[in-house]
């Protein structure tokens, strides 16, 4: 199938502001692209389908984002790290009322995503580059419906990233239904799930959590998803199964749960 106009992805090697990065060919899909950080995946494009995600935590919480807000639901998102920007094109295209901004802290790489791929332009989805926090503690009262945190240096979130204080930066952010998502990537031991479960827990009503199951039962390192909001969150059972039925299945923790998984822990401060 033609590529895309305006799409023109390279094959190689690249240096970026923050050290380099890959751009290869997925083996599986012909019209898909694998984008690596130094050296650690980073996203996922389909030139011409921008609805396929495919890596399962991003299906995830597509899923969670899609069983809140049903198109032409207006829907105002704020994207805590870039890469190819794969959540936010997806959205674009699922939600056509959305507006998406994402916030990148290497400007080299978002010049090159912006030359590689179709992505919607401003107003639909805008790249800022700056970092995360200082980004956000910048941005309006309620000004935003959705925030979702994907921010890596190698395979660890900046700590000052998964703060109680930064969870309350963006709460302010966030409307009376808004909601906040975070990617953690863990451990087996889960510790740091634990504490961001509890930190996010301490500052919003309702919280949930997905992953699969064995990752939820420490057999392995990877992604677990955690959203808070002060609306229910996760009630709809459509939601769950959904979850279930994906490539690689994941179950649904609604608040009471998660309060049960993160008790005890402590809340991560700066």
């Amino acid at each position: 199938m033609a590529r895309p106009e305006g799409s023109h992805p390279e094959i190689g090697d690249f240096s970026i502001d923050t050290g380099t990065c890959e751009l290869e060919p997925d083996p599986y899909n012909p019209n898909g692209w694998v984008l690596r950080i130094n050296g650690v995946p980073s996203s996922h494009i389909d030139l011409v389908d921008p609805l396929r995600l495919d890596f399962e935590y991003m299906r995830w919480i597509a899923s969670l984002v899609d069983s809140r807000w049903v198109a032409p639901d207006r829907l105002r998102a704020l994207h805590l790290g870039g890469g190819a920007c794969s959540l936010a094109r997806r959205f674009t295209a699922s939600h056509p009322q959305s507006r998406h901004v994402v916030v990148e802290l290497d400007g080299r790489l978002a010049d090159l995503v912006r030359q590689w791929f179709d992505l919607p332009r401003a107003p639909l989805l805008r790249i800022r580059v700056g970092e995360a926090r200082a980004v956000t503690e910048t941005l309006r009262e309620e000004s935003r419906d959705l925030v979702i945190r994907d921010v890596f240096a190698g395979s660890i979130t900046p700590a000052p990233l998964t703060t109680v204080q930064f969870t309350q930066a963006v709460k302010r952010l966030l409307g009376p239904d808004g909601v906040y998502v975070v990617n953690c990537g863990d451990r087996p031991d889960l510790a740091l799930a634990k504490r961001e479960a509890a930190t996010i827990g301490a500052e919003f009503t309702h919280t949930a959590i997905i992953a699969d199951p064995a990752m939820l039962k420490g057999r392995r390192f990877g992604n677990v998803i955690i959203a808070g909001s002060d609306a229910p969150l996760g009630e709809d059972p459509g939601l769950a199964r959904e979850l279930l039925g994906g490539g690689v299945p994941a179950h649904l923790w609604q608040d009471a749960r998660v309060r049960a998984f993160a008790a005890g822990a402590q809340i991560l401060a700066d």
